[in-house]
């Protein structure tokens, strides 16, 4: 008898922020298979009799890693095995859940989708930027900064050129390496130099970090504050409500009691 796979989201980082859901299957299932962002604190409520396996992939690691985790997730539903796919933020955007699905469907495996948090919206949250806002923004698009290494597997690419002038607000996740051609593109496009950004390092956690400036210094800001991945950046006008309503580096640093 086959068992079953749990494509789940963890959240964005902070344990209080995953699903009941995600957090039942998390204290119920036989097997963990969870990625690199996917925070100690969550990892930390796994049951000691569960088996637990690290399949996360940082950048720079071969594309083969996906083979090896997709096999796991056969190898180890055929044996009877509960398995909780365990991924940071939601499974479904930019997370391979879908691509995880088609395999376990492929091969004739039970499957649930459990949705999670995203950074996308999230980290902007806890930074007190809303992605909408009835005076500044009506549209949101949310872009992959990372492509190159995969390009081969995934043909599709952002179209920068587009972006301007079609959304008020760009949301883009794994764009810290490449923010360089990012803004350039953006730039070139129509953007002006002036339109405002925040990024967001570390997002929902007590690492939180935000730096704010505008496409034109977008470069030399990010450099000079050494910001490291994670990071979620956010292009447009509500990048300039952060100061006002940002929220929770009051939260992180209140003294117990």
């Amino acid at each position: 008898m086959s068992g079953k796979v749990y494509i789940c989201g963890a959240g964005p980082g902070d344990p209080k922020l995953m699903t009941v859901r995600a957090m039942e299957l998390l204290k119920s299932c036989d097997v963990v298979l969870y990625d690199r962002l996917v925070g100690q604190a969550i990892i930390d409520q796994i049951p000691e009799n569960t088996e637990k396996v690290y399949v996360g992939r940082a950048v720079g690691d071969p594309t083969t890693h996906q083979k090896r985790t997709n096999e796991l997730m056969v190898s180890y539903a055929k044996k009877g095995k509960s398995v909780l796919r365990l991924k940071g933020g939601d499974p479904f955007i930019f997370g391979r859940g879908a691509e995880e699905a088609e395999y376990l469907l492929k091969h004739d495996i039970g499957f649930e989708i459990i949705p999670g948090i995203t950074s996308a919206i999230a980290s902007p949250a806890y930074a007190g930027i809303p992605l909408t806002h009835r005076r500044y923004s009506s549209s949101v698009a949310i872009v992959t900064g990372h492509e190159g290494a995969e390009k081969e597997e995934s043909p599709l690419s952002v179209n920068w050129k587009k972006l301007p002038g079609a959304v008020d607000t760009i949301v883009v996740l794994m764009g810290i390496g490449q923010i360089e051609q990012i803004a350039g593109d953006l730039m070139k496009a129509g953007l002006k130099g002036s339109t405002k950004f925040a990024i967001v390092e570390s997002g929902t956690t007590a690492k939180q970090r935000v730096v704010t400036g505008n496409l034109a210094n977008i470069v030399k800001v990010t450099g000079k504050s050494q910001i490291k991945p994670p990071a979620i950046i956010i292009i447009g006008k509500v990048a300039s409500l952060h100061k006002k309503l940002e929220w929770f580096s009051s939260v992180k640093n209140a003294k117990p009691g």
